[in-house]
């Protein structure tokens, strides 16, 4: 789970650090240009990292399945040959599904407007620049969906469908919330990426707007990276410890301070009281 969870921060980092700096430059330096070559390898980029996230949680819901419906056999099935495999496929696929999308559109006449109504170089931003036939691209995109977003999700429901079933035959009240917490933050974290990802491009054309789509895209880049560690910390023990540990000196040390700045400003209680 932790190996998985290391490859998930990369992915948020990379992320991040691909539309956000461009994001604060905008707003800081005004600085809205951007070379073209620096656009496609911006959207490559964000395509692959996407396409990744797609396979890895994916990848995590097997994990989490085989954990909780064949625990015994575990450590047999989820090896660390599998993890690696599994990863290293994910990154690789990823990668690879955006390529012949960035080299059609480095391709296409662009002779509207310089001008994209965005914060990055996203897809849709830029078949709206475009004035050549953007059918090939749009349809590519539908046929990735269908070869590569589909199955994902599917088998990521399918294990959830399975995860249910198997905490549902737990007898104890406690054996099934303890079953439950190790695939709740998995679970949240799948929820939002799916709603992000399909408010984003699944909508229907007649209810697109690139406005809509910024404003998503803002929680997918922005908040969701963030709100990532926050979940899966949550859930852990030892991190919740060493918050503890970080947090109680701190409060101890403003606890002191405030004594020495307003002496005699405690609660006093009469001497008679109980």
């Amino acid at each position: 789970m932790y190996f998985f969870l290391c490859n998930l921060s990369f992915l948020d980092i990379s992320s991040t650090s691909l539309t956000l700096p461009k994001l604060m430059d905008i707003f800081l330096r005004k600085g809205q240009r951007i070379s073209i070559k620096g656009c496609f390898t911006q959207l490559h980029f964000f395509l692959a990292l996407a396409s990744v996230e797609f396979f890895l949680l994916t990848v995590m819901a097997y994990d989490r399945y085989v954990a909780i419906c064949h625990p015994l056999r575990y450590s047999v099935i989820i090896n660390e040959k599998v993890c690696v495999l599994m990863a290293a496929g994910s990154w690789v696929i990823g990668f690879l599904d955006p390529v012949l999308h960035t080299v059609l559109l480095s391709h296409f006449s662009y002779c509207a407007s310089n001008e994209i109504n965005h914060f990055f170089c996203d897809l849709s931003a830029l078949l709206t620049l475009s004035c050549s036939r953007t059918d090939a691209v749009e349809g590519m995109s539908v046929i990735a969906a269908a070869i590569m977003g589909l199955p994902c999700f599917a088998t990521t429901l399918t294990s959830y469908a399975y995860i249910i079933s198997a905490i549902l035959r737990i007898r104890s009240r406690e054996g099934r919330r303890k079953a439950f917490s190790t695939c709740s933050s998995h679970l949240t974290v799948v929820i939002l990426f799916y709603g992000t990802i399909m408010c984003l491009y699944v909508r229907p054309a007649s209810m697109q707007s690139l406005e809509q789509n910024k404003l998503f895209a803002v929680l997918y880049n922005v908040l969701i990276p963030m709100f990532n560690p926050v979940i899966y910390s949550l859930k852990n023990r030892e991190v919740k410890g060493a918050l503890k540990k970080c947090l109680i000196p701190l409060l101890n040390i403003r606890g002191s301070i405030f004594r020495r700045s307003y002496p005699g400003k405690g609660l006093s209680y009469p001497e008679n009281s109980r």
